[in-house]
């Protein structure tokens, strides 16, 4: 996918069970949300596939793009459209020679060294965080703030892949954060909380140079 060509907004999914998980993929999805990474940690492989393709019958209504957070193979056995790997997930050169060129392969970064890898294994995407403190995560890495996101884009100009700032966004965080020079933003709660259309209005607000 070209870099142009991101949405510049990434509704990461939450719930425990998963009917929490479709309701709120659905709600985000029916407000005009067009990118869906399917993140259900800790639950066993067949329910997790059984909700992947359910979430996959929903673009027969809904045009979007669907990725799942780690579990290449159950992405290549489903045909979604890539994976999001964390740092300690399987490596990305791997999940390239499984999901073939065609496929989206984001990748997490918490520091400077973080994004240099993701750069250098070739991720599609960043996601980079913490902003600020999330429950999201079990295991969070330090804060970062608004210098952390200008420190870190300023050391590598020009940035060669979008970056998508991540972790305990506010809504009124996003036009200072766009500042900085992040391509957009990934979320969980705020876009449950929250209605799309206010989200996506924030996010056109840029002086971003992507």
């Amino acid at each position: 996918m070209n870099m142009t060509h991101y949405p510049k907004l990434q509704y990461i999914s939450q719930g425990i069970t998963a009917a929490d998980q479709y309701r709120n993929i659905t709600k985000v999805l029916r407000e005009g949300c067009t990118w869906v990474q399917l993140r259900w940690k800790g639950t066993a492989i067949p329910d997790l596939k059984a909700l992947a393709r359910q979430v996959l019958l929903l673009k027969q209504e809904y045009a979007f793009t669907f990725i799942l957070n780690d579990h290449t193979a159950l992405a290549q056995e489903l045909h979604v459209d890539g994976v999001h790997l964390g740092l300690q997930d399987m490596p990305v050169t791997e999940a390239r020679a499984m999901l073939g060129a065609g496929k989206i392969i984001g990748g997490t970064a918490n520091t400077l060294a973080d994004v240099q890898q993701r750069i250098a294994e070739g991720c599609d995407y960043i996601g980079l965080g913490p902003y600020r403190f999330t429950t999201t995560k079990e295991q969070l890495s330090p804060i970062l703030g608004l210098e952390g996101y200008r420190n870190i884009l300023g050391s590598i100009d020009p940035f060669p892949v979008p970056l998508f700032a991540i972790g305990g966004i506010r809504q009124n965080d996003i036009p200072a954060l766009m500042t900085t020079g992040v391509y957009g933003i990934a979320a969980s709660g705020l876009l449950i909380q929250s209605a799309v259309p206010e989200i996506m209005q924030h996010l056109n607000y840029s002086t971003c140079p992507h």
